[in-house]
């Protein structure tokens, strides 16, 4: 009997045991959290890009007599020089927290140009001579002066920028920014001038008329300022694409030459022309970044 309820007594314990164990609280494992992962922008990287560019030229054309210096003639000038762009960028880019910081430089192949016309008037048979070239007199008619014509053709062959960006990241893979620098350019001109002397013995009718054309081409290279901004965004592991506006001033390009028009002082007549060259730019491209492109964050 007495065996018996220990037997007893041992069971009741044991189940007790087992209950307390299922009962008691389990230790508590917190679950790994995964950040969404974020992009590194540091690092260097290159490029292509394609755009076009609305280029300005606020010219001025002058006609000056060679002999006295004297200013005969001026006409201002404002044209378009638009044109397909295509060219390459490289740049390096450091990342602090959502705020990236770049260095570019970029060089491109331009196919911008323009031209336009302007025309110095001819004289009158009261007053025969015109303000840039010469007339006639005879004893019976007058020959007046004619106009003068010239034409001014200028191209952006090429041009290139130096650059600072800085933006904040709208999302990790997504960066807004603005840039601006160093811009430099090659622009050729072509100025053409055509007229016709009125030559003859003063007094006596029968002048003759000689057709004359003087062409002159000048090129230089320019360097002034560029400001903008743009957006770049990531496409595929490394690769990035971005669309860009910058405003472009490449300050004055000027030149001069003798032409064969013969001005009222007897000598001949100079062309100068003075322009100023801005641009507006818009282009598309892609980068290619070394480096591990995602920093997971746990």
């Amino acid at each position: 009997m007495n065996k018996f309820l220990l037997g007893a007594v041992g069971l009741v314990v044991l189940a007790s045991s087992a209950s307390a164990a299922d009962l008691a609280p389990r230790p508590y494992t917190k679950a790994p959290v995964i950040v969404d992962p974020g992009y590194d922008w540091t690092g260097f990287y290159a490029g292509v890009n394609i755009g076009y560019s609305w280029g300005r030229s606020s010219s001025a054309l002058s006609f000056i007599d060679t002999a006295s210096g004297a200013v005969l003639n001026s006409n201002a000038l404002k044209f378009d020089l638009n044109g397909v762009i295509g060219g390459g960028q490289i740049g390096y880019n450091w990342q602090r927290n959502n705020w990236v910081f770049g260095l570019e430089g970029d060089i491109q192949g331009s196919g911008q140009r323009g031209n336009a016309g302007a025309l110095c008037p001819g004289g009158t048979p009261t007053s025969v001579n015109g303000p840039c070239s010469r007339g006639h007199i005879g004893d019976t008619v007058n020959d007046p002066a004619l106009p003068v014509a010239v034409g001014l053709s200028e191209r952006l062959d090429w041009f290139g920028t130096v650059r600072g960006r800085i933006g904040p990241t709208i999302t990790p893979t997504i960066l807004a920014y603005v840039t601006g620098g160093l811009a430099y350019g090659h622009v050729s001109a072509t100025e053409a001038v055509n007229g016709i002397n009125v030559i003859g013995v003063n007094g006596a009718n029968g002048a003759t008329l000689v057709p004359v054309t003087g062409v002159f081409g000048n090129s230089s290279t320019k360097v002034g300022w560029t400001v903008g901004g743009g957006i770049e965004g990531v496409v595929s592991g490394n690769w990035t694409a971005k669309i860009e506006y910058l405003y472009m001033d490449l300050g004055n390009v000027s030149g001069s030459f003798v032409t064969p028009i013969v001005a009222p002082s007897g000598g001949f007549v100079t062309n100068r022309y003075s322009s100023h060259v801005t641009d507006n730019i818009l282009r598309v491209g892609v980068n290619y970044r070394w480096g591990g492109p995602v920093v997971a964050r746990y």
